[in-house]
């Protein structure tokens, strides 16, 4: 195996890791509006990722930094093409931190209601966003010779990106609500241990023909484990959460982001864009890359860099990892 496809390998790594940890904080935040029934329980939900959010954001940064070095032509292509929409993302993104930062600063019922509302729209639209763009990536989308996207923003809404879109929405939220019910107490607890069972079943039928879909028109062998990973593990999860296992129900459904996003990379390679005017102009791991030598020091860089993060990240979870409940949050006024 030479560098660019073990940089390939770590680059799908770095996604998985971005989706499986943010995955579930976006969740939460889109159970800001369908779980919580007053502010205390809004707090409550707010709380359990309060310390991780910015945290799991990293690997986003991580994922994009190692494109842009691996990968160039990946990387411009990726993000003149997707212009619009990785905007939106990132605007998102931004709003969002601020909103988690902002929200509690200010004891009037209007600024903190604001700024709950940004905090779910931030969380929502950014989780239907990455299905939709990984959906075209994998799909392809029009490049030309010179290795420069050549569609526009409407191209990139067809039936199988909002499909992918809805299968990320979905997914996350059903993630997070699990991680909502491993992580409290009480009656909240309970109803979003319920929640996530009517979600799970709702992001099944989703997934399942999201999967198929994709295994169909592009898979093979190794795409095809993948993706009975992936719907085993969303089984499993989702019988597990009846059970009231929340614990192995969060690895599960972290089990199934990760074979989910392994199988779209597996699809991929060798390419890491596909064009679809010609097979022949598509993006390649051996077109796309850097030098062999770029690749070689990156290597080392991230040799030592990456287990630092690892422990420390690791770290901050086993910190903040008992339950709370809205017996913990004190009243503001």
């Amino acid at each position: 195996m030479q560098l660019h496809d073990v940089w390939f390998v770590l680059i799908a790594v770095l996604w998985i890791g971005y989706f499986f940890l943010e995955g579930f904080d976006f969740g939460v935040g889109v159970l800001t509006k369908l779980l919580a029934r007053n502010r205390t329980e809004k707090r409550v939900l707010i709380n359990t990722i309060g310390p991780v959010w910015d945290g799991n954001e990293v690997w986003l940064l991580t994922a994009g930094g190692a494109t842009f070095a691996a990968f160039p032509d990946w990387y411009a292509t990726l993000f003149s093409g997707f212009y619009l929409p990785l905007l939106l993302i990132l605007v998102c993104l931004i709003i969002r931190g601020v909103a988690f930062e902002y929200r509690h600063k200010r004891p009037e019922d209007k600024w903190q209601t604001n700024w709950e509302h940004a905090i779910f729209w931030t969380s929502l639209i950014p989780a239907f966003l990455w299905g939709v763009a990984f959906a075209n990536i994998v799909r392809g989308v029009k490049i030309d010779a010179h290795k420069e996207y050549v569609g526009t923003f409407l191209d990139l809404l067809n039936v199988y990106s909002v499909l992918g879109g809805l299968v990320t929405l979905t997914l996350f939220t059903f993630h997070g609500a699990v991680f909502t019910s491993l992580k409290t107490v009480g009656d909240i607890r309970v109803r979003s241990r319920r929640l996530a069972t009517r979600l799970g079943v709702v992001t099944a039928v989703l997934a399942l023909v999201f999967l198929v879909w994709t295994q169909v028109s592009r898979g093979d062998g190794k795409s095809l484990i993948a993706m009975a990973v992936a719907v085993l593990a969303l089984l499993g999860a989702l019988g597990l959460n009846l059970a009231g296992r929340e614990g192995w129900s969060f690895a599960l459904s972290g089990i199934t982001i990760a074979a989910a996003v392994a199988m779209l990379f597996l699809t991929l390679f060798p390419n890491v864009m596909p064009s679809s005017l010609n097979d022949a102009w598509n993006l390649t791991v051996t077109n796309a890359s850097s030098s062999a030598y770029t690749l070689k020091i990156m290597t080392w860089c991230a040799g030592v860099a990456t287990p630092l993060v690892l422990l420390y990240q690791g770290w901050t979870y086993w910190v903040f990892r008992k339950r709370i409940g809205t017996q913990h949050i004190v009243d503001a006024h």
